[in-house]
């Protein structure tokens, strides 16, 4: 069941991302839904899930946006991976530290983006792309990463109400 809404998730997620959020961007600015499917996951179901769901979303995002294959998947991956080692140290009710990590995630992945374009590309103004690119969509992503994490919370407690009753674990 998991797998299967997921999977699910992750489809609509890479449609809405390349139509609609493209067209409630600000100033060609739109929000990584990714970035907030993988901490939400990573935060509610732990480390492999969330490197799991980090590298099939970025996966996808390779597969439609990338010009190299893996390079999103391996972000995703290391993003799920770290921000669900937070998973076991904080309540899953608290929806002040999604909106922490899912900000530190999207600095940390578009740093990575920046990065790697400074050393492919050459001569790329720091500042510029500090400014333009990367706060303001740590501010648009962390935004909607509280309605994201919410409806994930909810979802995620009615998966694992099912879960328990097919299996009568309580």
């Amino acid at each position: 069941m998991r797998i299967i809404f997921t999977a699910v998730l992750l489809i609509v997620n890479i449609a809405f991302q390349s139509t609609l959020f493209q067209l409630i961007s600000i100033r060609g600015i739109a929000p990584n839904t990714a970035i907030i499917i993988i901490v939400s996951i990573s935060l509610l179901r732990g480390r492999l899930e969330g490197l799991l769901t980090g590298f099939f979303a970025g996966l996808l995002q390779d597969i439609f946006f990338g010009g190299s294959l893996f390079f999103y998947a391996m972000l995703g991956m290391l993003t799920g991976y770290f921000c669900g080692g937070v998973n076991r140290n904080f309540y899953r009710e608290n929806f002040i530290l999604p909106l922490v990590v899912c900000a530190a995630a999207t600095f940390l992945y578009n740093m990575s983006i920046y990065l790697s374009s400074l050393l492919m590309f050459g001569n790329i103004s720091f500042f510029y792309c500090l400014l333009n690119k990367i706060l303001p969509e740590i501010v648009y992503t962390s935004i909607l990463s509280i309605v994201g994490y919410r409806l994930l919370f909810e979802l995620n407690e009615i998966i694992e109400y099912k879960e328990r009753y097919k299996r009568k674990l309580f």
